[in-house]
């Protein structure tokens, strides 16, 4: 299953994540020290909704972001899906 929105294309980027180790110096510790740079995977928080279209009188089932099921509440679900070319 893919994990890209169909109307705005946000898709897993790749990030990292610094490992450290030790007690903060304000916290009364030594200082902390990086052990490690490991790399992550954000994934977009993708929704499947069914959608009703009136114009063409029927439910249209996309993979949404929660970004792209404010941009269709917002425009409109015809135009939005238009717009992204599902319709």
């Amino acid at each position: 299953m893919s994990k890209v929105c169909s109307i705005t294309q946000a898709r897993p980027t790749k990030g990292s994540v610094i490992h450290r180790r030790g007690l903060a110096k304000k916290k009364g510790g030594i200082g902390q020290h990086v052990t490690k740079v490991v790399s992550r995977t954000f994934l977009p928080n993708l929704k499947s909704k069914r959608i009703w279209v009136s114009e063409l009188k029927r439910f249209v089932t996309v993979k949404l972001s929660a970004r792209a099921l404010k941009t269709v509440a917002k425009n409109g679900a015809y135009t939005t899906l238009k717009g992204a070319g599902l319709i």
